[in-house]
């Protein structure tokens, strides 16, 4: 029983997070660090929990985190995104849910590059006409 766990991979920008649900009474590690000493922001920790809550698994599932890559942010939705894809190998009949509510979907969203002879991606030099 000890031996089984449910893996889920998520990414968001630059982060990617491996996911291991298993079953236990909630406890979650992010780095072998508990959650409240990794994200020290209650925004991000909330975001994070936000499949679990939905799907009434809070105090059923440990959760164990790595996660690499990106900021703050993109981790925290990185590891939202891992624990739901976990929890679809938890329990396949939890995919309607999660996914009505967007947690399914990886957000495509990333830096624009730089462009040569340009200051940013879209920021330019100041035009002089003279």
């Amino acid at each position: 029983m000890a031996d089984i766990q449910y893996y889920g991979t998520g990414r968001r920008k630059s982060a990617t997070a491996r996911v291991y649900l298993r079953p236990g009474k909630g406890e979650f590690k992010v780095n072998k660090r508990a959650i409240e000493a990794y994200f020290p922001n209650e925004t991000l920790r909330m975001i994070i929990r936000q499949p679990l809550q939905m799907t009434d698994t809070l105090n059923k599932l440990d959760v164990l985190v790595n996660v690499d890559g990106g900021g703050m942010a993109g981790q925290a939705g990185a590891v939202r995104h891992g624990i739901a894809r976990a929890l679809l190998e938890f329990n396949s009949e939890l995919r309607k849910k999660l996914k009505r509510a967007g947690l399914l979907t990886r957000d495509p969203r990333a830096k624009e590059r730089k462009k040569y002879g340009q200051k940013g991606a879209r920021k330019r030099f100041q035009f002089s006409k003279r």
